[in-house]
């Protein structure tokens, strides 16, 4: 498949249970929010499974997202202090979600079809 388009997509990887953050990723964070390192940490971060991970709200679409997605415009709101797994997010020209997505859009003629999970 091509290249992956972004504003096509609902933000697939924002719905991560995992978005493991650093302590750089964690440094830049404060200083977007004008915080304490240690502030932002309580605040924007949690342990899962011996991972630092950002944390979760609530989402129409997958159950669950990064708290800095805005869920509207499905857009990141902390784009340019990003943490660094998110800025290197696809490692590859292609992006897996965004090819499935495609596909099905083509399949249902819809373009704005999202295939949702059940549960």
């Amino acid at each position: 498949m091509g290249t992956y388009d972004c504003t096509k997509c609902p933000a697939y990887c924002c719905s991560y249970e995992r978005i493991i953050v650093n302590k750089r990723d964690v440094k830049k964070l404060a200083k977007h929010f004008d915080l304490d390192p240690e502030v932002a940490a309580k605040r924007f971060t949690k342990t899962r499974e011996g991972e630092v991970v950002l944390r979760h709200q609530k989402d129409k679409i997958y159950g669950s997202v990064c708290m800095f997605l805005d869920t509207k415009t499905r857009r990141c709101t902390i784009y340019n202090a990003r943490p660094g797994v998110c800025h290197e997010y696809p490692e590859y020209p292609t992006c897996g979600y965004y090819d499935f997505l495609s596909w099905e859009r083509e399949q249902q003629q819809d373009e704005k079809f999202i295939p949702l999970k059940k549960g």
